[in-house]
């Protein structure tokens, strides 16, 4: 088991998890005959996805306050995080905790960076040196405030007033386009707006003869523990790569030309 795995099952998110004992999405994430999973590098974003802890099979999906989600028909897994704040881990923000999650394990945590709704960039780096951002109607400044902090709980405040002022026509903004061929763990499916959804390319298979199919997670309204979903009318996550067309999920409609990839950095 590689560094950053052994990581996730020992301390995860900054709590302890289920022993050594607790499965992982690639171990509960069978490929379908014929099929192998892509290679991804070691320590890479699509590699921390498929290491990532997940409750026992059956869990239900729970909302924010800890209600069962209305449908329970539409997830295979529950991902073993916990939820940011109040209502405020909806789709886009589940996408954006597992990436800044996955840049703080890694030790890259001045990459971590998001963009308001505004358009105004927001780096952990600058409010790790005790800067913050007072929001009045659509305009942001930075104001001096506090000491400095680096400290994981001083990041879970930063992520809150993220998820507060972004969204998924924030997001889609930062991530570049992909054609779906060339999807790989890590992609982001999104449609921005208002609302819009985006969904967390979890894990991709392949085929001999270069057929990909791939597995999605998501949050959804209301906040809500991440989840990885079945293909609509199956009770499989491999959803099959095709070069256009509609993408049907089980809450959200995209289309084939709605991939899109984070780049190393967002901000510089």
């Amino acid at each position: 088991m590689n560094e950053i795995a052994r990581v996730i099952l020992v301390i995860f998110f900054g709590q302890a998890v289920a022993s050594a004992s607790s499965k992982t999405l690639r171990q509960v994430l069978s490929p379908p005959e014929g099929f192998e999973r892509v290679k991804v590098p070691e320590g890479s974003f699509g590699d921390f996805l498929r290491n990532l802890p997940v409750l026992p099979e059956g869990s239900p999906v729970l909302l924010h306050d800890g209600r069962p989600k209305a449908r329970q028909d539409v997830h295979l897994r529950v991902i073993d995080i916990d939820l940011i704040g109040a209502d405020l881990q909806q789709c886009a923000d589940a996408v954006m905790r597992l990436r800044a999650e996955y840049l703080w394990k890694s030790g890259r945590s001045d990459d971590v960076c998001f963009h308001f709704t505004s358009g105004d960039a927001v780096p952990w780096r600058r409010w790790r040196r005790g800067w913050r951002v007072r929001v009045a109607g659509s305009r942001v400044e930075w104001v001096r405030s506090t000491k400095p902090d680096s400290s994981y709980r001083q990041f879970r405040r930063y992520l809150r007033t993220i998820f507060t002022y972004a969204g998924s026509a924030s997001l889609q903004r930062e991530l570049k386009h992909i054609p779906a061929t060339d999807v790989l763990p890590g992609d982001v499916l999104i449609r921005g707006g208002h609302p819009g959804h985006a969904m967390l390319v979890v894990d991709v298979v392949e085929n001999e003869r270069g057929e990909r199919r791939f597995a999605l997670a998501q949050s959804y309204m209301p906040a809500q523990q991440i989840h990885v979903v079945r293909v609509p009318g199956t009770n499989s996550p491999w959803y099959p790569v095709r070069r256009s067309g509609p993408l049907e999920t089980p809450e959200w409609r995209f289309d084939y030309s709605d991939f899109y990839r984070f780049p190393e950095r967002i901000c510089r």
